[in-house]
């Protein structure tokens, strides 16, 4: 079994990373070489650090996922039409994904491309906010099928690794009209979705790689990534009502030669 160490550092990093517009994926990519953990194992293991991620979303809005359940009268995002609004934002990342999953898997998982996919995001995330931008999308109950398939398609460019999911979405819901704190909302809730699929699919394909004995290097990953995407979620709500995207701009592209000089 992998040293108990490894599990904790990077489930430190997938939990900061995951939902800020940094690349969790790249940062995963780049930690895993530093510690010498590479290969189909570790990348099943950060498949499942990143449900970890994803179950702290589903806490922290838990209200928003009971809702899609059981529809609220008070809130126009729940119900049949909220699993609508989700359902449309997934689907252009489920298609691209499915037709090029072997080819990212082959060719763009490298520091190379990660460190090309964080230069580029900075950029793109300068060019959003320098926009000038009158929010006409308010609050999540706002959001309208439109908004929400415009989401999707900016979407698909996470399936770059290093690009940041969580970039592509919350500046694709700022250029279609959305306020940052609403589109940031709206983003992790739409990564539920799409990242379980995507996770899911990943641990069928590879889940014999692990044996017993690493259970407790899979749990441990796990549960740090959850107490680290948590606290990560409220801080990044917390700034994103003071601050603009740009310093997650300026740390990409300080972070992109970095990689380029020492990977």
């Amino acid at each position: 079994m992998t040293a108990w160490y490894v599990a904790i550092i990077l489930g430190i990093v997938e939990g900061l990373t995951e939902f800020l517009p940094i690349s969790s994926t790249g940062h995963l990519i780049i930690t895993g070489h530093l510690l010498d953990f590479t290969g189909p194992k570790a990348e099943t293991f950060e498949v499942i650090i990143q449900l970890g991620a994803i179950l702290a979303v589903v806490v922290l809005y838990r209200q928003r996922f009971m809702g899609l359940i059981k529809p609220n009268p008070d809130q126009r995002f729940s119900g049949p039409f909220g699993l609508w609004l989700l359902f449309l934002t997934s689907l252009p990342a489920v298609i691209v994904g499915l037709l090029t999953h072997d080819y990212i898997k082959e060719y763009l998982f490298t520091p190379y491309t990660v460190a090309i996919a964080l230069a580029v995001g900075a950029v793109l995330i300068f060019i959003v906010e320098a926009k000038d931008k009158r929010a006409s999308v308010t609050t999540l109950d706002e959001i309208t099928p439109g908004l929400a398939l415009g989401i999707g398609v900016f979407q698909c460019l996470a399936l770059w690794p290093g690009f940041s999911r969580s970039a592509a979405t919350i500046m694709g819901g700022m250029l279609l009209g959305a306020r940052r704190t609403v589109a940031a909302e709206y983003s992790f809730i739409a990564a539920v979705p799409i990242m379980f699929a995507a996770t899911s699919y990943d641990f069928m394909k590879s889940y014999q790689l692990f044996e017993l004995n690493d259970l407790l290097f899979l749990l441990i990953g796990f549960v740090v990534s959850f107490l680290s995407a948590w606290l990560a979620i409220k801080g990044f709500i917390y700034l994103l009502g003071k601050l603009t995207l740009r310093p997650f701009a300026v740390y990409r592209l300080a972070l992109a030669p970095l990689i380029l000089l020492f990977l």
